[in-house]
């Protein structure tokens, strides 16, 4: 019964999901230098990715969430830990999020593992890495367990496990949470910036000539994925999507140790996101639920010397993938 009973011991202000949030997305006094690495596709675009080497045995490749990129509050501070204990670390940007537009129409969604796929094989033959873990947030944590169970038959031996943070696995509820009042001012930053990616596609690309009007008035991401994430990527419609997209089907299928950690007052998540049924009959799934923590946040107070998510990534590392730097 791979449930584990973890607390975050936090202050007043944190108990609060949005106080949580929001003041984990500003916290960014972690700042590494990363190299650049500029991976080449097989279908003739682009994914970067930023590494902090110390020259060790094993990579930790982080993959952030949505509109995120490896310059997010949540990836500098995680790569900054792991690697000041030692482990090398690599950040996904996902296409069109390293700071520069990718070369083709399509970017990324939520369920598209073969760019998680390509970048493991692509480390795993150009590397002498005897340990890869993949850690994932948010949408890069849907990708991550979804990887994990997609392609368990496949996946190198090099990959040892996993961990995801505040992952909305069932993405037809969790879109339904989104709407909410409750998230209208993460809903319209996202919305905001995912707008005008596809405004810069239709500039680039004239045979997709999206309603821009409809766009510009899209006010839930159901309304986004009727635009552009459906039909770009050849889902039926926004419904397919979600379905198909959903890392929560695939969590009975993974071979690896893999963690998920979702707070329970994490607003973006609904109740199917708390997959209990699932770990307690799993030998591979870990699942834990602290009660703060809100999304990608887990900050314990204003100094945030704590640092309990990062310190739970590496316990999970060490204690259960007996991995070490």
């Amino acid at each position: 019964m791979p449930i584990l009973e973890t607390q975050l011991n936090t202050s007043f202000p944190f108990k609060n999901a949005h106080v949580n949030t929001i003041y984990k997305y500003f916290l960014t006094k972690d700042a590494p230098e990363y190299t650049r690495k500029r991976i080449d596709t097989w279908d003739n675009d682009f994914i970067d990715l930023d590494f902090l080497m110390s020259d060790s045995y094993t990579l930790v490749l982080l993959i952030h969430g949505l509109e995120g990129s490896s310059q997010s509050s949540y990836m500098l501070s995680n790569a900054s830990y792991l690697h000041n204990l030692g482990y090398d670390v690599a950040c996904m940007n996902l296409r069109s999020c390293s700071g520069e537009d990718n070369n083709l129409l399509q970017t990324y969604h939520s369920g598209k593992t073969d760019d998680v796929d390509f970048i493991i094989n692509y480390l795993t033959e150009n590397y002498d890495y005897q340990n890869i873990v993949i850690c994932g947030f948010s949408l890069g944590g849907n990708l991550t367990l979804k990887y994990l169970g997609e392609y368990a038959d496949e996946i190198p031996n090099t990959v040892k496990g996993g961990i995801a943070v505040s992952v909305p696995i069932d993405l037809t509820s969790s879109q339904i949470e989104l709407t909410k009042l409750k998230n209208i001012m993460y809903k319209h930053e996202f919305l905001r910036t995912l707008r005008a990616k596809v405004m810069v596609k239709a500039s680039k690309f004239p045979e997709y000539n999206p309603d821009k009007k409809q766009l510009m008035k899209a006010t839930t991401f159901r309304h986004f994925e009727e635009i552009y994430t459906a039909p770009i990527f050849g889902f039926e419609n926004p419904e397919d999507y979600y379905e198909k997209a959903s890392s929560k089907p695939y969590l009975n299928k993974i071979q690896h140790k893999t963690l998920l950690i979702n707070a329970k007052d994490d607003t973006f998540l609904s109740d199917e996101c708390y997959p209990y049924d699932i770990a307690e009959n799993s030998e591979h799934f870990y699942l834990m639920t602290p009660d703060y923590g809100g999304h990608v946040g887990f900050v314990s107070s204003f100094k945030n010397e704590d640092r309990w998510i990062e310190k739970q990534i590496v316990n999970f590392i060490q204690n259960q993938l007996n991995i070490f730097s």
